[in-house]
């Protein structure tokens, strides 16, 4: 048992006297003492510093500041599902091709007027997903982005925001992106 569940045990103890005496509170206490039990974790997000995090980090720093931001679409082949989907609140639904297609053409196709992405600090979360016999097989990834525009002789300057969240599927010993989506797209 880890000293996350012994905590919520010990806790349970002491709210609940256990006495043959209040059997309402013996029953809610061993009702709540299963759910503790059962459940893998009380928070399943992967800590900051894990090697799935980390992993993870950089498959989103490769699709954004490599592809993204640098227009190194290379990597990005590698990194997608060939089934990838991305779901767009403002732009619809693309499929790898048309999204790899609309980088090129949208993204990266004036150096004048340059979009960049930047990942918010302190916002990037993974959650893994495992079977039911505790195998990993992929991992959800969220958090929040901001836009910039970067144009020649001028600061970089701010245009909006969104939240994002990508399904992440363990192919061949490798995470490959399956879903994203990019939502809540706000101006500033």
């Amino acid at each position: 048992m880890n000293a996350e569940k012994s905590e919520v045990l010990s806790m349970i103890l002491r709210i609940f006297h256990f006495s043959k005496k209040n059997q309402m509170k013996y029953t809610v206490a061993i009702i709540c003492l299963a759910l503790v039990l059962l459940t893998g974790s009380l928070t399943a997000q992967e800590e900051t510093t894990s090697e799935l995090f980390l992993s993870l980090k950089a498959n989103d720093s490769l699709i954004f500041t490599e592809g993204f931001n640098r227009c190194n679409l290379e990597p990005l082949d590698d990194l997608m599902a060939s089934d990838l989907e991305f779901y767009h609140d403002k732009g619809g639904m693309q499929d790898k091709a048309l999204f790899l297609k609309l980088l090129k053409e949208n993204i990266c196709s004036s150096p004048n007027r340059k979009p960049i992405r930047k990942l918010t600090p302190n916002t990037l979360k993974v959650f893994p997903l495992y079977t039911n016999e505790g195998k990993l097989y992929g991992a959800i990834q969220e958090g929040k982005h901001e836009f910039y525009i970067q144009e020649p002789g001028k600061d970089l300057y701010q245009t909006g925001s969104a939240l994002f969240s990508t399904l992440w599927i363990l192919q061949d010993g490798s995470f490959k992106a399956k879903r994203i989506y990019s939502y809540h797209h706000l101006p500033i």
